[in-house]
């Protein structure tokens, strides 16, 4: 970065719905921001966001090919990502906003006994805290976790991991969005005092095209549905909010501005649980067989 004023933003999800929506917007801001963004398709990605008409003297925008189905690919991400920043860059806010609906009846990706579901929406990105965590805590950074309140209606932890699995033939956003929240709060606990984590809900946004990977169809009529505009600025509140609860355990912010407390965050306050799905960068390099 060779703008050093520059606020660095690393994001995943960003392509296109919310998190494009969010970048978007920080790109009208007198605050300068480069930004580093994981991209399935660089070149379709690379020619949305050169159709916007932003300073490119006060912002940058560069795009590294990213796969979150594919946690080589993440790890290449990862790789590319601190070679372009170099060992005197930083990171000030890592944004995971990615994620996908599909239900979990096909095979894992690349063998995995994990839905596809499960590691685009937790998994890779866990993995992705893991392989950039120094540079995190050198830069003090604040980590947004791009989460949902549905995880509440998961009822039954006990039957979590078959949920998960691959071929259990269940639409598991919910079940994801849960165990995406528990690694939220186990980093909190990791990075204490050294990074800032926070989980924010950006609420009902039927128009961001996350439900058709589920077949389903959600309109602007239903009850609760907000526009992709609010859905983004409640993103956004989440890299500025600076009130943060006295109660270290409530990360979370919803789309209407408030942090949850310990009743409604209660099943994601276990810290067995949570260390249970936050396993260890070797754990999914050996488990996931992509051990170097």
């Amino acid at each position: 970065m060779a703008n050093f004023l520059a606020k660095v933003v690393v994001a995943t999800g960003a392509s296109s719905g919310l998190g494009f929506e969010a970048v978007k917007q920080l790109l009208n801001q007198q605050q300068r921001y480069g930004f580093i963004l994981g991209a399935r398709d660089v070149a379709s990605t690379e020619a949305a966001y050169n159709s916007l008409k932003f300073d490119a003297n006060s912002h940058t925008v560069d795009m590294l090919p990213s796969e979150l189905s594919d946690l080589k690919a993440v790890r290449t991400f990862a790789h590319q990502v601190l070679e372009f920043l170099g060992s005197g860059g930083k990171i000030d806010y890592l944004m995971l906003s990615a994620a996908r609906t599909h239900l979990a009846t096909a095979p894992g990706p690349n063998g995995s006994t994990w839905s596809g579901t499960y590691i685009v929406n937790h998994l890779s990105q866990h993995y992705l805290v893991h392989l950039l965590r120094d540079k995190l805590v050198s830069s003090s950074s604040r980590i947004v976790f791009v989460s949902s309140g549905v995880f509440q209606w998961v009822k039954d932890i006990s039957t979590l991991e078959s949920d998960l699995k691959a071929g259990s033939d269940l639409q598991v956003y919910t079940h994801s969005k849960l165990v995406q929240l528990l690694s939220a709060h186990w980093w909190r606990r990791q990075l204490a005092s050294k990074c800032t984590v926070v989980a924010v809900s950006p609420g009902f946004i039927p128009n961001t095209g996350l439900s058709a990977g589920a077949g389903l169809k959600f309109t602007m009529d239903m009850p609760g549905a907000k526009p992709v505009s609010e859905g983004m600025h409640s993103i956004l509140r989440a890299f500025a909010r600076d009130d943060f609860p006295e109660d270290p355990d409530r990360i979370f912010l919803t789309d209407g501005g408030e942090w949850w407390g310990r009743e409604e965050l209660a099943v994601t306050l276990d810290k067995d649980l949570q260390d249970k799905w936050s396993p260890s960068r070797e754990q999914i390099e050996q488990e996931e067989g992509i051990a170097r």
